[in-house]
Formats: C-alpha cells, structure tokens, sequence
C-alpha cells in the first residue's frame, strides 16, 4: 500500500518472547508488502516507545500511519493510555503538521481466524493429528485448521450439487465448490457460467503474473495480496481514486464506470478484471472491449441488484473474451472473489506441480 505505513503496539515486558513474538509478526507483514514500512513499539519496559516508533515511521516518507495495539481485546491499555500516547506524540512532534495522518485501529478480538488457530493448538496438544490439504483457495500459508475446515465443508457440498459436478468440466469443479461454499447455498451452482477457457485462462493470467482490476475495495479486500505478488501480480481499484471523481463529476457518469474508464486507459491487455458491485463498470467494460481498447484475459462478473445487474451480465458473456458469471440479479462481491481465489489455488498447485 503506497505511502501507507504500520505500527504494531505490544504491551511490552521483561522477558524476551514479547517482543520476539512482535518483531516475527511485523516480518511477516513486511513479506506481504501491503504498507511501505512496519514498525513495532511498546507502552512499557521495551522499546522503541509509541512516541520513537511514530517517528521512526514518519520520516520514512510516509503519509499515513496506522498503528494497531497487538492486544486481543479492548481495555484500558487500549482504550485510554495508547490513544493519549499517540495524541500527546502527535502535538508535541506537530506529525500532523506535516501532512501525516496518524490512524488508530482496533485490537485484535474475537477473529474466525484467531479461533482457527485456537482450535488448531488445541488438537496438537491433546495429540490429534491434523490433515493436510493439498489445495484449497486458502492458499498454501493458511492455518491448517482454514484448510481442514474447508474440507469439511465440501463433504456437505459435493453430494449437494453431484449432478452439477458430473456434468462440468473437472476445471471447472473448484470454481463451482468455491461460490457454493461462500453463499452456502447450492442453487448457485446452477447460476454459474463459465465460458470455454475461461479457467485455464484465468489461471494463466495469474501465473503469468498479470494484474487484477476489481471495481470496488470490497473485492480487492478479499484477494491475498501477497499470495498473488508471488507470482509477480498485483491489484489495482480505481474507485476512490481522484481521477475518477473528476470524471464523475465533469461527466455525470457513476464513479464505477469513470473508474473503468481510467483502467481501459491504463491498459487491460492480459489482465483479469473482477466486477463484484457494479453493473455499469460491466456495461463500461463491454463497450470497451466492442471498440477493441480492452482485451482483457478474463471478466468475472458477479454485480448484484435489482437495476442492470443481470442484464450486464448477460452482455459480459457475449462478449469475445473469456468469462465467468452469475445468472441472474443475484450476486455480489465476495463470488468475485471466491471465484478469483479458486483460480488463484489453482496457479498455486500449478507451481507447485512444476517445482
């Protein structure tokens, strides 16, 4: 994330796993690469200080810093002496007066992640043996007990929807197991359409390390980042960006299609564009691709809603370019990205194949 900065605030103590445990945390979100730096920091005993580590972060170049205190819930740490720290450090540093936004966010809390991890020590220490899943759209990284869990799951779902199964490409199964599995309902299965190729070519857009375009934040958030930088890719969403308000606003469109706008004028050759909100960015696509300014290497379009979303649809799926979609109004940005993660699992076991 450019010009974005993270701050990790441990509690602190005199013995030595605290901070250990704090600085392999901020090296494994250095890895994912989503902020321009990490920092971690402590209330007491260790350092640096909140007030050394905000402004370690700010001079490197920084316009936003987020500091996030590594506690699980909220107390009095977390809401009275951290937030006085940060705002005392503010004023007497003038961070604001360099144009430096300081951000505080949330404890950690009752996460399905952290209970997945929970439950996953739990079972080593009574001495249960955990399967391991050679390939799930969680990824490779993901907590075995995400994987275990996931397994669980598609004993639930393939009996449901066997019929759809047996009569789809075998490419295809994952795609349709992975949208089934996000809605937990089975009528999805019969909604999805995939084109011919589309899988193998979403597949190797990925692996060739192509970007992603997605039409809202919703469905970026929803996407790995780092899995997909490893394969030299990245995400790009154009909504907030200042180009598309003016666009906008000069030209009474909605921001999803100037958003589109300002990605076709970026370049969409060989890229992957995933449109989980908004039907006109679809609609804006299409017209793009009829005048041969795209040529996208797939569309996903899973736009929800009662105006246009199934139409658009409709006109993504005659276009010349491999697609998949979700009949109908329903939809929804999370299909856009159990979709995208699906064929996102498959580069991966694809790789690993080749390794």
């Amino acid at each position: 994330m450019e010009n974005v900065g993270l701050v990790l605030i441990g509690h602190g103590s005199k013995l030595p796993h605290n901070q250990e445990n704090l600085e392999k945390l901020a090296a494994i979100l250095k890895k994912r690469s989503n902020f321009t730096a990490v920092e971690i920091c402590f209330m007491v005993k260790n350092t640096p200080t909140i007030p050394e580590a905000i402004d370690s972060i700010a001079a490197k170049g920084v316009k936003k810093v987020v500091l996030i205190p590594a506690f699980l819930a909220p107390g009095v740490h977390t809401t009275q002496e951290i937030p006085e720290l940060i705002a005392t450090k503010a004023k007497e540093s003038q961070i604001s007066d360099k144009g430096i936004q300081l951000i505080y966010g949330e404890p950690i809390g009752a996460d399905e992640r952290i209970a997945e991890i929970l439950e996953e020590k739990a079972l080593r220490a009574i001495g249960k043996k955990i399967r391991e899943t050679a390939q799930t759209p969680y990824g490779a990284d993901a907590p075995t007990a995400s994987r275990q869990m996931y397994e669980e799951s598609m004993k639930f779902i393939r009996p449901e929807i066997k019929e759809i199964l047996n009569n789809a490409p075998k490419n295809h199964a994952a795609v349709i197991e992975r949208v089934v599995h996000t809605t937990a309902d089975p009528e999805f299965a019969k909604g999805i359409v995939i084109s011919d190729g589309a899988v193998e070519a979403g597949v190797a857009a990925i692996t060739a390390g192509a970007k992603v375009v997605t039409d809202v934040k919703m469905v970026k958030a929803g996407i790995t980042e780092a899995r997909l930088k490893k394969f030299g890719g990245k995400i790009l969403t154009y909504i907030d960006d200042k180009r598309a308000t003016t666009i906008a606003k000069d030209e009474s469109v909605t921001r999803s299609v100037a958003a589109t706008r300002l990605a076709v004028e970026e370049g969409l050759d060989g890229a992957i564009f995933l449109i989980g909100n908004a039907p006109t960015a679809a609609f804006e696509l299409a017209k793009a691709v009829k005048q041969g300014k795209a040529k996208p290497a797939l569309i996903v379009a899973t736009p929800v809603g009662y105006v246009g979303a199934a139409e658009s649809k409709v006109t993504v799926s005659k276009l010349p370019v491999p697609f998949i979609i979700v009949k109908g109004r329903k939809g929804g940005s999370p299909l856009a990205v159990a979709v995208f993660n699906a064929l996102l699992a498959m580069a991966e076991a694809e790789t690993q194949k080749g390794t």
